[in-house]
C-alpha cells in the first residue's frame, strides 16, 4: 500500500496469520485467545452435529435478530458486490468459525442498485481489468448450478452486445476490439454494409463501425443473481444484519506506524456503530471492514474520517449516488428488432434491448453533467425520455417511431466522480479497511470477480487471479485516473 508502513506482523499476508495477531489486540479485554479457539471449535462441532440449528433458530436465510459484539470481518452493504465478497471469503476459507457479518440497511432491496439494474454482461471495455473481470463473470454464470445447486438460474439471455461507433469513434472501437480479442473475448467487427445486412431494422447512415459480442455477453435477472449470492454466502455461514452504519470508533495502535504520523499516534478503526430499525445503536468490534455500500460508500467513508482527516485521510472516497432511468416500451411495428437482437448501444450512449418474446423493450441513456437529476427520490422524468431518448431511438430504429412507454423506474449508480471505474482494495492509511465500490453501472457484472479479488487480498495478502492493483485507492493519491471509453 502506497506510503504505508505497518508492523511486520500485520504485513505477513494471509488472514489466518494476520487476524490471530489482530484478535489478540481487538479481543484481549473480552476473551483469551485460547478460550476463543476452543469456543469456535465447539461451535463448529455443534453445527456439524446439527447443521439446521441456525435455520431452526431464525428461519432460513433470515437476518440475525441480535447483533454480535464482535466480528472477524464486517462487510458494509449486502447487494451484489457485498454478497459476492461474503460468499468468496467463506468459500475460500471453509471456516465456519470465521465470524463474517454483512450489514445491509434495506434487506427488502427495494431501492438497491443491483435489483434495479439492467443486468447486462459484456466484455466490450477498453481497460484490461474490466475485460478480465467480465470474462470471469461469464464463467461464473456458466458454473452456477455446480456452485449453488440444480435449481440455480439467473435466466441468462446470450444475445450479446452491439456497440456502434461514428466515424470519429471508429478508431477507438477497433482498438478496443483488438484488446478484447487478445484477452479472450469473442467479438466481431461489422462495417456499415454488414451491420445493415445483419440487422436490417437499423438506420446506419451515420454509423461507421459496430462491434458485436458473439459469446459470453447478454443479460440476466439481477434479483435472481442477488438471491443466489446471498443464499450461497449464508449457506457457508455468513450472517446478515438489518441496520445502517452511522459511525466508527477508533483505537490508538502503538504497534502500527504510518509515514507522516508520529510513533504511538496512529489511530485505527476499532468498532462499527450500527443503527437498527428501532433506533438502537449497537457497537461491533471488528478485525477487518469492507465498504461495499454502493452509492452510500462515500458517505460511509467520511464517517471513518476519509476525506476529512489529515494527510492521506484528506482525500475523499469519490463515490456518490447518481440517478438513472430505465424505460419499458412497446412496439407493434412489423419492422421492429427481432427476438435475437443484441443489447444495442448507440454511439450517443443510448441503449435498448428486447424484454421477453413480445414486442417490448427496455432502454435508457445517462444524462449529461448539466442534466443530472435530483437523488432525493427515485421518481422518473418522462420528459427526459420524450426529449432526449426517443429522438435517438427513432433515428436509429425507424420502427420505434410508433413505440409506447408502458412503464419506467429509477435506480442509483454508485458513481465514481473521479474516473467512473471501481475502487477495489485496501485504504492506504487504515490497516484493516478495504473498499469495493464506485463501479458506475458495471457492478453487477463484475461482482463475482470483485468478490474473489477482495477475498484474495484479505486471505492471501494479494491478488492471485486478476491483478486489480491499478483500480486501488492509491490512484487517487498519485492522480492516475483509469478512464474507460464507451462508458454506458
Amino acid at each position: 500500500m502506497l506510503f504505508q508502513k505497518i508492523s511486520s506482523v500485520c504485513n505477513q499476508g494471509g488472514l489466518l496469520r494476520r487476524f490471530l495477531h489482530t484478535n489478540k489486540v481487538q479481543f484481549r479485554k473480552h476473551e483469551h485467545p485460547f478460550s476463543r479457539t476452543w469456543r469456535i471449535l465447539g461451535d463448529d462441532m455443534k453445527k456439524i452435529v446439527n447443521p439446521l440449528k441456525r435455520e431452526e433458530e431464525r428461519g432460513p436465510y433470515m437476518p440475525l435478530k441480535t447483533l454480535p459484539p464482535h466480528a472477524d470481518i464486517v462487510i458494509i452493504g449486502g447487494g451484489a458486490v457485498g454478497s459476492s465478497i461474503a460468499y468468496w471469503i467463506k468459500e475460500k476459507t471453509g471456516l465456519k468459525g470465521l465470524n463474517l457479518v454483512v450489514i445491509e440497511k434495506d434487506l427488502s432491496y427495494s431501492k438497491c442498485s443491483t435489483v434495479l439494474s439492467m443486468g447486462g454482461l459484456r466484455q466490450q471495455f477498453s481497460l484490461p481489468e474490466n475485460i478480465h473481470m467480465s470474462l470471469f463473470g461469464a464463467e461464473f454464470m456458466r458454473t452456477l448450478k455446480k456452485r449453488f445447486g440444480e435449481d440455480a438460474d439467473v435466466y441468462f439471455t446470450p444475445n450479446g452486445y452491439l456497440m456502434m461507433a461514428s466515424e470519429q469513434g471508429a478508431g477507438q472501437l477497433m482498438d478496443n476490439y483488438k484488446l478484447q480479442k487478445e484477452l479472450g473475448a469473442v467479438n466481431t467487427l461489422l462495417g456499415k454494409e454488414a451491420l445493415k445486412k445483419r440487422f436490417p431494422f437499423l438506420n446506419v447512415d451515420d454509423v461507421e463501425l459496430g462491434c458485436l459480442g458473439l459469446e459470453k455477453e447478454g443479460w440476466f435477472d439481477p434479483w435472481s443473481f442477488l438471491c443466489l449470492m446471498r443464499r450461497g454466502a449464508m449457506d457457508l455461514g455468513a450472517n446478515y444484519i438489518s441496520g445502517e452504519v452511522v459511525d466508527f470508533t477508533f483505537e490508538n495502535r502503538d504497534d502500527i506506524y504510518v509515514e507522516g504520523i508520529d510513533m504511538g499516534e496512529y489511530e485505527g478503526l476499532d468498532e462499527i456503530v450500527v443503527k437498527t430499525a428501532d433506533g438502537e445503536l449497537n457497537h461491533i468490534k471488528f478485525a477487518y471492514a469492507i465498504i461495499a455500500g454502493g452509492g452510500d460508500s462515500g458517505e460511509i467513508a467520511r464517517k471513518a474520517r476519509i476525506g476529512t482527516g489529515p494527510g492521506m485521510l484528506s482525500i475523499p472516497l469519490p463515490v456518490e449516488k447518481r440517478k438513472r432511468y430505465v424505460y419499458h416500451f412497446e412496439c407493434q411495428s412489423n419492422e421492429m428488432p427481432g427476438i435475437n437482437t443484441p443489447l444495442t448501444i448507440d454511439y450517443t450512449g443510448t441503449y435498448f434491448r428486447r424484454d421477453g418474446l413480445g414486442g417490448t423493450f427496455l432502454c435508457g441513456l445517462s444524462p449529461e453533467a448539466h442534466e443530472e437529476p435530483s437523488i432525493e427520490n427515485l421518481d422518473v422524468d418522462h420528459q427526459f425520455f420524450d426529449e432526449r431518448v426517443w429522438p435517438i431511438l427513432a433515428h436509429r430504429v425507424p420502427a420505434f417511431n410508433s413505440l409506447k412507454v408502458k412503464n419506467a423506474w429509477g435506480g442509483y449508480y454508485d458513481y465514481n466522480c473521479y474516473d467512473e471505474n471501481g475502487i477495489i482494495g485496501p485504504h492506504p492509511y487504515y490497516h484493516n479497511l478495504y473498499m469495493a465500490t464506485g463501479f458506475s453501472g458495471h457492478g453487477i457484472q463484475q461482482a463475482p470477480a470483485v468478490g474473489r479479488a477482495v477475498s484474495e487480498l484479505i486471505l492471501d495478502g494479494g491478488f492471485q487471479t486478476i491483478d486489480l492493483t491499478r483500480l486501488g485507492f492509491d490512484r487517487l493519491i498519485v492522480d492516475k485516473p483509469m478512464f474507460e471509453s464507451n462508458i454506458v
